[in-house]
């Protein structure tokens, strides 16, 4: 009977915790925004050779390449959608794992949809943003993520964390926000229920966000820059990647390849830095 109490207590302690499943060394971070963070940079094949130190959990069920939702694969791109491209993540988790212990593995968790406001992220008014766009691409991807991109961004993450340590939030959004003042406190609203409804601390957490293709280059959405670069005022956390010398596509939104192999690379640095490297 004393050994029967004493596995009760044992099975009920683990079933309580469950951090005993959870492995310090799986770096896990989870990224948001729209198209540039969704990917649209042709993939090539210096981009399809990744460490298996780098991981992506499949967000949607992706028959093409073999994937199923709410599994870790090797972070080939696409890592957001199944037809996606090369996106700003990609560089960003072989940026750390280059730099990262051999014992550290990092994994990254992905919801964005091309054309989005920030807003559709507000778990209080994402309805009203879920249409930004009457086109059926816009409609189906909004779908796919069961029309509420942040829960499902959300329960990917109470998911994926039982494998790992949640060390921080990457956005890369603003595009269709161009001129909006107030889309430092959007973020910040959006920030602040990630942390609550998934129990984070925020220093040790913090937000990277990118700053859209810059006027240098011709980028159709340059003027976001100054808004973007205001995050910090109001998220003391949070921390701002240039996209100087980025290189934009002809559609003059969206980074090259090696822009966004650049981008990735210097969110990396940042988060590195961050942690103490």
């Amino acid at each position: 009977m004393k050994n029967l109490k004493t596995f009760l207590i044992g099975f009920l302690l683990l079933s309580v915790t469950g951090v005993f499943a959870q492995d310090p060394n799986f770096y896990i971070y989870l990224c948001f925004g729209q198209s540039n963070m969704e990917g649209v940079g042709p993939i090539e094949a210096q981009d399809k050779t990744v460490d298996s130190r780098f991981k992506t959990f499949q967000a949607i069920d992706c028959p093409n390449l073999e994937r199923t939702k709410g599994q870790w694969y090797d972070a080939v791109p696409p890592v957001c959608q199944c037809n996606s491209g090369l996106s700003v993540v990609d560089y960003f988790g072989r940026t750390m794992v280059e730099n990262l212990p051999d014992s550290i593995t990092v994994g990254i968790v992905t919801v964005a949809i091309g054309g989005c406001d920030i807003r559709i992220f507000d778990k209080d008014i994402y309805q009203d943003y879920d249409s930004t766009y009457a086109e059926d691409w816009f409609v189906d991807k909004v779908k796919s993520y069961d029309w509420n991109p942040y829960q499902y961004l959300l329960d990917l993450a109470a998911q994926a964390r039982k494998d790992g340590v949640i060390k921080g939030i990457l956005l890369h959004q603003g595009e269709t926000n161009t001129g909006d003042e107030h889309w430092p406190l959007y973020v910040k609203k959006i920030y602040n229920d990630m942390l609550a409804e998934l129990s984070l601390e925020a220093e040790s957490t913090p937000l990277l966000a990118g700053e859209v293709v810059g006027a240098e280059v011709g980028g159709c959405c340059s003027a976001m820059n100054p808004i973007i670069n205001k995050l910090p005022n109001t998220i003391p956390t949070a921390h701002v990647i240039s996209s100087d010398g980025c290189d934009v596509q002809d559609d003059k939104a969206h980074f090259t390849s090696e822009g966004y192999r650049i981008m990735g690379r210097r969110y990396g640095a940042k988060m590195l830095s961050l942690l103490g490297y």
